[in-house]
């Protein structure tokens, strides 16, 4: 299955279809950090290919440089990762190189393209948070380069996949243009609204994802049956559990530091494998005393409530906490994972900027989740390597499609593939 992967990210859905076994003639993706982390995880699927592992776990426990790295798993000698930003100026550039990759790997054609453009301005956060600025956002426009590549490469199937905002923003406008493009070009467009908990990651994450067929004489075409994986045996502690405590500001990293041998979850999720051993990213920002207790009281208010803790009525109780004058503003600010629930509530992005919303359940750690706790709650398995500052990471890993829910999503384009549904 030879893929093609635009506004790649850190490589979540992709992930996915690597496990498929697939062959990609690139990722494109604008961001450069996200682009180290495509092109470290690249390597690991190539080492991997080869029997190789041993170099990426060198380079896990620091024995070797990323860049020693991709030298040794030999990603140059195909662009595969492209760090530029899909726009009318590259747009001909990029299709150039996509087109000089097939013919390197020796592949006639593309069969899948896969991903979807960047949805802050299609999400109701990030509309909100923009305000009147989000009209002339152009991410707003970029699903049209999706639907040029289409238009060229002409795959046997897309997956398109976006937050559920997307039907919404513009009043429509957006998601409307969308689909008949794609019909006008001769695909079948098919749409679900899918939630990661569904595919056995433990958050409760809505997606849209639309697949697409090209259309064939005399074939009716139907949304694909997906194979999905129960969550009721599972709790977000699975997640947790083997993870040393640690302290705001922390990172514990290296051989041997798990706290307990891996779970039936994280086996079954792909997170940990029983033989693996190399702990990284377990990473924590920095919190002053203040927040720290405001934590407590959150963390003491859902274990002995059920409560979320409410900003107003901490202005009550405790008035020595209060930062901001407008509680009302910061009535949901704080939330718990809740760690006796079959799914946490959704890792996103704005985690980059503020941990409040995505406080750790142990009441004697009193910290926001470290880089890979958030990781695993996004179903990445441990030996995935974020690269970049942790603002970054954290941003990579809340705009990503949960690496488990990619797999089974995969699994059945592939056989669609190979059947020529």
């Amino acid at each position: 299955m030879v893929v093609l992967d635009l506004f790649s990210g850190a490589g979540g859905l992709s992930e996915g279809f690597f496990r498929a076994n697939s062959t990609f003639v690139a990722h494109i993706e604008s961001d450069k950090y996200a682009c180290e982390t495509l092109k470290t995880r690249t390597s690991y699927w190539k080492l991997k290919e080869n029997n190789n592992l041993s170099i990426y776990y060198d380079y896990l426990l620091k024995k070797i440089t990323k860049e020693q790295l991709w030298e040794l798993a030999n990603i140059s000698d195909l662009e595969e990762v492209i760090c530029k930003e899909i726009s009318e100026h590259s747009f001909d550039n990029l299709v150039y190189k996509i087109k000089n990759n097939l013919k390197k790997t020796q592949h006639k054609k593309i069969d899948v393209i896969i991903g979807g453009p960047p949805c802050q301005a299609y999400s109701i956060i990030g509309r909100a948070r923009m305000k009147n600025s989000i009209e002339n956002d152009h991410r707003n426009y970029l699903y049209k380069y999706y639907v040029k590549f289409l238009n060229i490469f002409k795959p046997k199937i897309f997956v398109f996949e976006n937050v559920p905002g997307i039907k919404s923003a513009g009043n429509g406008k957006y998601f409307n243009d969308l689909k008949k493009s794609i019909e006008d070009i001769g695909y079948s467009i098919q749409i679900k609204e899918l939630i990661a908990s569904d595919f056995g990651v433990l958050q409760n994450r809505k997606r849209i994802i639309i697949v697409g067929f090209k259309i064939k004489k005399n074939k009716k075409y139907s949304y694909p049956i997906f194979e999905k994986i129960e969550n009721k045996n599972y709790f977000v502690k699975d997640v947790l559990s083997d993870l040393p405590k640690i302290n705001p500001g922390e990172k514990i990293e290296g051989l041997n530091k798990y706290t307990k041998k891996t779970n039936s979850y994280l086996k079954m999720a792909n997170i940990r494998d029983v033989n693996f051993n190399i702990l990284t990213q377990h990473e924590t920002r920095p919190h002053n005393n203040r927040d720290r207790e405001i934590y407590k009281e959150a963390i003491l208010a859902w274990n002995t409530k059920r409560e979320r803790l409410c900003y107003k009525k901490l202005a009550l109780t405790r008035p020595e906490l209060i930062s901001h004058k407008n509680t009302n503003s910061f009535t949901n600010r704080f939330n718990v994972i809740k760690e006796n629930t079959n799914a946490s509530h959704t890792i996103l992005a704005h985690m980059a900027m503020d941990g409040h919303y995505y406080i750790h359940p142990d009441i004697t750690q009193l910290r926001s989740l470290s880089i890979r706790e958030a990781a695993r709650l996004q179903s990445f398995p441990d030996d995935f390597y974020f690269e970049g500052p942790r603002t970054s990471i954290f941003r990579q890993i809340g705009n990503a499609v949960p690496p488990k829910m990619a797999e089974q999503i995969a699994k059945k384009i592939k056989e669609l593939v190979i059947q020529d549904f």
